[in-house]
């Protein structure tokens, strides 16, 4: 499903035999604590259970596995929208022709090759912290109106997000869904997809309430590499 509203879902990102794992690993952890938003803990906005894999050893590997099914993605993503990559930032690449530097435009980097197309984004993005979040049948769900853009005590780190992604776990409940504010949209959770959306205003959105089984989702954001050493 593709869309010009810049929201786009690519199905089948994750196998279903990937996301039942994670299922699986999420149960047996036992470190899953409250969902916690920029304004703290408040069920009222966000009702979840969550588990963040960075920085834990014991996820490592599930990090990594879901940095790269999102870098995939990504890249599909940039190759549609390439002023996600060129309207923040002036680049130049080398014409194998005449050796020479030429600006690059959004027609040339469409149509890199993956390699060369791979080495720009994670040079100009790097990813974002990844949690695991349950939300309970009938009761959980993250109901505020809110993005993912906005500043907070992280040494500026939450004003590089540029992109968020989700990847949806699992389904067989109703409702459930991502809705988007401007865009009057709702995308229902199907087992394997990934949504990748800006994270600014524009894309305002909520997690409806799921009823009937509870929903799991692996989510995080697509921050812009830092220009300044901290």
């Amino acid at each position: 499903m593709s869309s010009d509203d810049f929201i786009e879902v690519y199905e089948d990102a994750l196998s279903r035999d990937a996301c039942a794992a994670l299922l699986q690993r999420f149960e047996a952890d036992g470190g899953a604590t409250r969902g916690v938003t920029a304004g703290g803990l408040d069920v009222t906005h966000k009702n979840s259970w969550d588990i963040q894999l960075t920085g834990h050893p014991r996820w490592a590997d599930a990090e990594q596995m879901l940095n790269g099914v999102m870098l995939g993605c990504l890249m599909r993503y940039v190759r549609k929208y390439a002023f996600a990559i060129l309207g923040p930032h002036w680049l130049n690449l080398v014409d194998p022709a005449t050796g020479q530097k030429k600006s690059l435009d959004a027609e040339t980097l469409s149509a890199l090759p993956d390699d060369t197309l791979r080495a720009i984004v994670t040079k100009v993005f790097r990813p974002g912290v990844v949690n695991l979040q349950k939300y309970l049948a009938d009761e959980g769900g993250y109901p505020r109106w809110h993005c993912e853009l906005g500043p907070k005590a992280d040494r500026g780190e939450s004003l590089h997000r540029s992109l968020l992604w989700t990847a949806y776990l699992n389904e067989g409940f109703a409702e459930g869904e991502t809705e988007f504010y401007y865009q009057r949209r709702k995308f229902a959770p199907r087992t394997g997809t990934l949504l990748i959306a800006p994270a600014a205003f524009t894309h305002t959105h909520r997690g409806n309430m799921p009823k009937g089984g509870d929903k799991y989702i692996a989510t995080s954001w697509i921050l812009f590499q830092r220009a300044e050493p901290l």
